[in-house]
């Protein structure tokens, strides 16, 4: 099974947790048996390689978001990165051009394409093998997978099939309606677009060249900031007249707001949190270390990060966005391809960043033109690379480097670091990556 895996957006309705590099599924919120926390990526996954061990996945995303995936799923998951945001269309367009003329599959093969961040169990991965080999079948240009609708939402769009059962052309779609005309689609028999679906890879490619002038994928990329910004349901599914579509009644959660996250989660408190009795419906989310106490809250949910501290009704959660932009905050937390930092300070002419990396991994070699950077290790053992001379470092020693001076650190166990950075013009844009001979 060939899977594109859409992974996409800021995340800024599931704030403070999710920020403009960290996203809503990098979030390791769902408790997995050993005791130890999985992300809505890691469980999406790890769901399909217990499905399919064979499946080839492949993540459509930006470039902000392949260090994070990295992070999370190792170094040989295959990533097509999107130069900038174009919306979902160009972005399956860039993923299949990557799948046939980079990973060499052939044109004639099927493909699903769904979105990385729904909360599902295992029968929806099997209904995912079914639309990719119904696809195969080439009775349909289009194969969506419908959810069958529990309530009448205002959320998503529908589908109206020609006929009940189990597969069936489509008779027409219909756009997120209002209360009162969800409920007379439901009526006919209509299913909640998911934007799950599959097709042969050479049918997404015919639409991509009706669409976009390019000849292969380098082509595709190198252009990519001049294609029209378009969602794959205006620019192709509401124009296919050969369309089907397979229900699924499985579980599906679009998990995209607070409201929506707390319904899955298992556990009231996550983190450092307590709960007087007299508080019902309340989840607390905690990456700080320090203790939260709720008291006598009704249907709240809590969370803190080093990004900040929310305190909300569950519902009016979902309206923060507004209010989220309005917020102009320096990142405090991110993952990298080699490990994550956290920043425990910020003052004018200072900053201070606890670093930790993985066994074995390493940052870049490079230098920094405004600031000096001291280092002290509070755990693990390695390596230090400054200005070509080696040195081995362990817990307690202090590495300094001053500004332009080249320097990397190779971790042998994990490796934590206390990071202080010194000088007037602090910036992540200022780095500059060179040649480790």
């Amino acid at each position: 099974m060939n899977i594109i895996l859409l992974s996409g957006g800021s995340g800024k309705r599931l704030w403070p947790l999710s920020n403009d590099i960290r996203s809503k599924q990098f979030i390791k919120i769902f408790k997995k048996q050993d005791g130890t926390y999985e992300s809505m990526l890691q469980r999406v996954y790890r769901q399909i390689r217990e499905v399919d061990v064979d499946a080839k996945v492949t993540v459509a995303t930006s470039r902000a978001q392949i260090s994070a995936i990295h992070n999370q799923l190792g170094e040989e998951v295959c990533i097509s990165p999107e130069p900038c945001r174009r919306d979902t269309f160009p972005a399956m367009a860039l993923a299949a051009a990557h799948l046939t003329d980079i990973q060499g599959i052939d044109p004639e093969e099927s493909v699903v394409v769904c979105p990385v961040d729904p909360y599902v169990e295992k029968d929806y991965f099997e209904a995912l093998k079914e639309l990719f080999c119904q696809a195969r079948k080439g009775e349909a240009n289009l194969v969506l997978l419908g959810m069958a609708p529990t309530y009448p939402s205002e959320k998503y769009g529908y589908i109206i099939p020609e006929k009940e059962g189990r597969i069936s052309f489509v008779k027409t779609f219909k756009e997120k309606p209002g209360t009162e005309k969800a409920k007379e689609y439901i009526a006919q028999g209509a299913l909640w677009n998911g934007g799950i679906f599959a097709c042969k890879l050479k049918y997404l490619l015919q639409k991509a060249h009706e669409l976009m002038e390019f000849k292969d994928y380098e082509d595709l990329y190198e252009k990519y900031e001049t294609v029209t910004k378009i969602s794959f349901d205006y620019a192709v599914a509401e124009k296919e007249p050969r369309i089907q579509v397979m229900r699924f009644a499985g579980e599906w959660k679009d998990i995209g707001t607070w409201n929506t996250m707390t319904e899955a989660m298992e556990e009231a408190v996550v983190g450092k949190g307590m709960m007087a009795e007299t508080c019902e419906g309340v989840h607390i989310v905690n990456e700080m270390d320090v203790p939260v106490l709720a008291m006598g809250l009704r249907d709240v949910v809590i969370s803190a990060s080093p990004e900040g501290i929310l305190v909300a009704d569950k519902e009016q959660s979902s309206y923060m966005k507004p209010y989220v932009d309005r917020i102009d905050q320096q990142i405090m937390f991110a993952e990298k391809s080699w490990g994550s930092y956290r920043v425990l300070d910020v003052e004018k002419g200072s900053m201070t960043i606890k670093v930790t990396l993985h066994a074995g991994s390493s940052m870049n070699y490079h230098s920094h033109k405004n600031r000096d950077e001291i280092w002290t290790v509070i755990e693990g053992a390695g390596r230090t690379i400054v200005d070509g001379m080696e040195q081995n470092i362990k817990a307690g020693d202090v590495i300094t480097m001053s500004a332009g001076c080249r320097h990397t650190v190779i971790a042998e166990t994990q490796l934590k670091l206390i990071e202080v950075q010194i000088g007037e013009a602090i910036s992540v844009q200022d780095k500059e990556k060179h040649v480790l001979e």
